[in-house]
C-alpha cells in the first residue's frame, strides 16, 4: 500500500515562502504523476501543480511564476516551493500520486497540510 506523508505547512505572512514536502512509501510501480492540490472549506479540490513521470510540469494560472514543483526520485519525495504567498493561497494542501495498480491508474492521497497566509 502506498502512503504519502506531507510536511512543511504553517503560518506565514503575505510575501513569504514555504516549502511543502510529500514523501511516498510503499510499493510504487508504474508512476504516472505526482501533484499538489488544495481545498478550502465548501469548495472543490483544485490542482495547484503537477509533475509527470517524465518531468513535465503544469500549474494553475494563479500560482504560475510563484510556485515550483519538483521531485527527488532517490528520496521518493515531491516538493512544492511556494514564494510570494498571498492570503488567497490559504488552504489545506494535499499531495497526490497516480500509479499503476493491477494494470489500472490508481490515485493515492496524503492527509493534507494547512497553509495559512496572513495579510
Amino acid at each position: 500500500q502506498v502512503q504519502l506523508v506531507e510536511s512543511g505547512g504553517g503560518l506565514v505572512q503575505a510575501g513569504g515562502s514555504l516549502r511543502l514536502s510529500c514523501e511516498a512509501s510503499g510499493s510504487i510501480v508504474g508512476l504516472i504523476s505526482t501533484g499538489w492540490y488544495r481545498q478550502a472549506p465548501g469548495k472543490q479540490r483544485e490542482l495547484v501543480a503537477g509533475i509527470t513521470s517524465y518531468g513535465t510540469t503544469n500549474y494553475v494560472d494563479s500560482v504560475k511564476g510563484r510556485f515550483t514543483i519538483s521531485r527527488d526520485n532517490a528520496k521518493n519525495t515531491v516538493y512544492l516551493q511556494m514564494n510570494s504567498l498571498k492570503p488567497e493561497d490559504t488552504d489545506v494542501y494535499y499531495c497526490n500520486l497516480v500509479a499503476m495498480k493491477f494494470m489500472r491508474p490508481t490515485e493515492y492521497w496524503g492527509q493534507g497540510t494547512q497553509v495559512t497566509v496572513s495579510s
